[in-house]
């Protein structure tokens, strides 16, 4: 019998996880803990790797669609012929709905005609991914003739009806918003027009998930930013002096990544309310420092996490922070690598960016911004000199941090860069 393959839990928070890509096709071989097919949740995008070896026989949750942790989303044939039926994660209930999305992909092909319309006061079925298409469209689920078990409206028969909104304006107008989504007013002039060319594409589920959570910090957090320009003169010079020799030691490039995120350690533990959360009325100061990377992918951005960095010294550093980059990029990283942060430094220079305000990674209360390091004019000691310089911004939740103390925290900062001690290394 054929081995089932479920949508895995990845973190006890994530209760769904939408299916991305397909790496492997019905038909192919896949080996075992071989990847076979990419998800994206809330917490992290990452590639599932096979339960077994053998042929894929059967894919039944396709691209972009979002399931229950515990669904069966494919079916695996066992080269070796074992009988016995397992799940995937082990020990994980053999889920109900496996039944409800097979017969839910067999409505959708026979076509509208076999649908449902929601009556006034049912309870619209539907995915999340389907109901943020719904309010991005801004669509009453209601008037949607939903093809799956029960009236269950899938993405393919939003799609469907957004169609036939544009073929057909002066269709029936949406019922009263049970989902409590308005109809757009018919007499409501268009703010802006485009002429020429143009192509509207979906957001992908992490672009989507960025968007919410971007939003939600702003609506959380009064964010407060403070510029510091620091000389990176000693730091350079360090780099200069022992670049080489680093290398060759450790098997990996010196870069300017590792001394940021010492540099924030040491003022953290100076002024640990920086690492601290904000609970209703309490401040809650963490007692381990957990400083999150923000690691740019061609599909969006993940910040996974240097655990206990205060107690790692400068090789352990350096060490975390091309593990989890490297991990980011090749989409291996775990649920545990993007929890649990207590501070951010994001590296917007990378691309050449001065000065960036960034929003705060929730729950943290302060994000550093660190712009590109470059050699620029300055005056020291009344002439004008060339040194290496950077721009450093501290974003800061307001509720928590006054000016003072965030100032006081760059400060730190400003001060362990500009008198790196090599002995550090």
């Amino acid at each position: 019998m054929p081995v089932n393959v479920t949508m895995p839990q990845m973190g006890e928070s994530i209760a769904e996880g939408t299916i991305t890509r397909w790496i492997k096709r019905v038909g192919d071989y896949v080996e075992r803990d071989e990847p076979l097919f990419e998800i994206s949740t809330d917490k992290v995008d990452a590639e599932i790797p096979s339960p077994v070896a053998g042929v894929l026989a059967k894919i039944l949750v396709k691209e972009n669609e979002t399931v229950e942790i515990n669904t069966v989303v494919a079916e695996i044939e066992e080269h070796d012929g074992k009988s016995a039926r397992k799940e995937f994660p082990a020990g994980a209930p053999a889920p109900r709905r496996e039944s409800v999305i097979e017969a839910s992909s067999q409505a959708a092909e026979e076509g509208p005609s076999r649908g449902y319309v929601s009556q006034p006061g049912d309870r619209v079925r539907s995915s999340p991914l389907v109901r943020k298409m719904a309010r991005e469209h801004n669509v009453d689920l209601a008037a949607v003739r939903g093809t799956g078990i029960g009236g269950r409206v899938s993405k393919k028969d939003v799609l469907a009806y957004l169609a036939q909104r544009k073929t057909a304006p002066a269709a029936q107008p949406a019922r009263p918003a049970s989902t409590g989504l308005a109809p757009p007013a018919a007499s409501a002039p268009s703010v802006v027009s485009f002429t020429g060319p143009a192509h509207a594409v979906l957001m992908t589920p992490m672009r989507r998930q960025i968007a919410d959570r971007m939003v939600a910090s702003k609506h959380t957090s009064p964010h407060v930013a403070t510029v510091f320009e620091v000389e990176m003169t000693q730091v350079a010079s360090v780099m200069a002096r022992c670049g080489a020799e680093f290398e060759k030691r450790h098997g990996m490039k010196l870069t300017y990544t590792p001394f940021f995120v010492r540099a924030a350690t040491e003022a953290l533990k100076r002024f640990p309310v920086v690492n601290a959360s904000l609970d209703g009325a309490n401040i809650v100061y963490k007692r381990d420092i957990n400083i999150g990377i923000a690691v740019a992918l061609e599909t969006g951005l993940i910040v996974p996490v240097i655990k206990q960095a205060g107690e790692k010294n400068f090789l352990g550093v350096a060490r975390a922070v091309r593990d989890l980059a490297d991990r980011a990029r090749s989409k291996r990283l775990s649920v545990d690598d993007v929890q649990d942060g207590t501070f951010t430094l994001t590296n917007h220079g990378v691309f050449g960016s001065l000065i960036g305000t960034p929003i705060i990674n929730q729950p943290q209360v302060a994000i550093l911004g660190v712009g590109a390091v470059e050699k620029r004019p300055v005056v020291r000691d009344d002439a004008i000199a060339i040194r290496t310089m950077v721009y450093l911004t501290l974003s800061f939740d307001h509720r928590v941090l006054d000016g003072a103390v965030a100032d006081q925290f760059m400060g730190r900062i400003k001060m362990v860069l500009e008198s790196w001690d090599e002995s550090v290394l």
